[in-house]
């Protein structure tokens, strides 16, 4: 276990401010209608999370939110990007459907080139997490089964998929965090997962941190690493100590309104792998170079 401290590095991340957040249906065992939120505290927390990946030294790309679409506070859903290569999402819930195509348009406007528009329901880096040698993918609440063989596709890297048992952890997301890419490092909640797939993780992440019961359900596995600092929510507390003790600098964050619908740290922050050299100035990619599923 090392205990060095770690060095980072710069990401470039795409988040969405809680314009329009509320909570007026249930999709997840999180979301109860009948609790209100404070939009105004929603949205400074959220701007603290921004300012603090900022003063780290990241890059923050904005989308506009949209109104009707309460959920695009949780950009991390709407698509994956490895290797430049975008695979979009296809969510679940009907109430989410209209985000997909404002992510996709997004990145077709800002100079990504392979878009891929997907046959099959997945809720991007909700259910498929990024390391040097695996896509891990999620699957049993969210996304089908089917979408894994079609990411393996698109992306040309092995596909691992972990089956989700507890409604609780209805995304990977909420259950498993990538510590360090480059070195596949990840933390993650054994309760969250089936017998099998606990015993894969266990194979493949022999020296993974295991979090608690306790700690996974403030969703402290609903965190963001760049290698050095962890940003995670801070009522983890069990996982401070563990993160320091192998080099990470964990830095809490208060998102608890946010919280209320289903989502932390990560929820709110999609990662942009290898951005383009050239970012479209707004112009629209030609159909040409947007591929479309055909699995």
């Amino acid at each position: 276990m090392r205990t060095t401290q770690r060095a980072f590095t710069p990401r470039r991340y795409l988040m969405c401010p809680p314009v329009h957040f509320r909570v007026t249906y249930s999709i997840n065992p999180w979301m109860d209608p009948g609790k209100p939120v404070d939009l105004p505290l929603a949205l400074a927390q959220w701007e603290e999370l921004r300012d603090r990946y900022r003063a780290l030294g990241h890059t923050v790309e904005e989308l506009d939110p949209r109104p009707g679409l309460p959920d695009m506070v949780y950009a991390a859903n709407g698509a994956t990007v490895v290797d430049g290569r975008v695979l979009g999402a296809r969510f679940a819930h009907p109430e989410r459907w209209a985000e997909a195509e404002v992510h996709l348009e997004w990145f077709r406007t800002h100079g990504y080139t392979e878009v891929h528009e997907p046959a099959h329901i997945n809720e991007g880096e909700g259910d498929f997490a990024v390391t040097a040698s695996w896509l891990l993918a999620g699957r049993g609440f969210r996304s089908s089964p089917l979408s894994h063989a079609e990411a393996q596709e698109f992306f040309g890297r092995p596909v691992i998929g972990l089956d989700l048992v507890d409604p609780r952890y209805y995304h990977l997301d909420t259950a498993l965090c990538v510590l360090d890419e480059a070195g596949d490092e990840v933390m993650y909640y054994p309760g969250a997962f089936s017998a099998g797939s606990r015993a894969v993780l266990r194979r493949l992440f022999p020296d993974a941190l295991i979090a608690t019961e306790e700690d996974a359900a403030a969703l402290g596995l609903n965190a963001v690493s760049d290698g050095r600092h962890v940003l995670l929510p801070q009522a983890a507390v069990g996982l401070f100590g563990p993160l320091r003790e192998r080099g990470y600098e964990p830095l809490g964050m208060d998102l608890g309104e946010l919280l209320k619908g289903g989502g932390s740290v990560k929820c709110c922050t999609q990662e942009l792998r290898q951005a383009p050299s050239s970012p479209a100035a707004g112009g629209q990619l030609s159909p040409q170079s947007v591929s479309r599923a055909s699995l």
